[in-house]
């Protein structure tokens, strides 16, 4: 999707507090796949995470890190996760319910199209 909008659309991803740290609330999957993170204790511990998370799963546009004071999350209710689209005038156009079953990538696309009109 990032491909098809880039040019005609912006793109971030916005690392928020850690969903399944080790030291807080840690999923079997996570250690099955040898993914164990205790929570940040600060920025730099969190841009580390963030950095290994959007390596790993192979995010290729642009990524921000949220603020200590955790703004973007409270600001977007965005955690676990969340998909948004916000429109020209700053509006939000689309807010997916939380992920991961929320997780809804055909549904951001439908919205950017009917905002921007079809990829080019």
């Amino acid at each position: 999707m990032y491909q098809q909008y880039h040019g005609q659309a912006a793109f971030y991803a916005v690392y928020i507090q850690e969903a399944h740290a080790s030291d807080v609330w840690q999923t079997q999957s996570n250690i099955k796949d040898h993914i164990l993170f205790a929570s940040p204790k600060n920025l730099e511990d969190r841009s580390a995470v963030a950095h290994y998370c959007i390596r790993n799963l192979k995010i290729e546009f642009p990524s921000v890190i949220d603020d200590f004071q955790n703004s973007t999350e409270i600001a977007y209710t965005a955690w676990p996760d969340r998909l948004y689209v916000i429109d020209h005038q700053g509006f939000v156009a689309y807010k997916s319910p939380a992920g991961p079953f929320g997780f809804k990538p055909q549904e951001v696309a439908a919205t950017l199209k009917r905002l921007v009109g079809p990829s080019s």
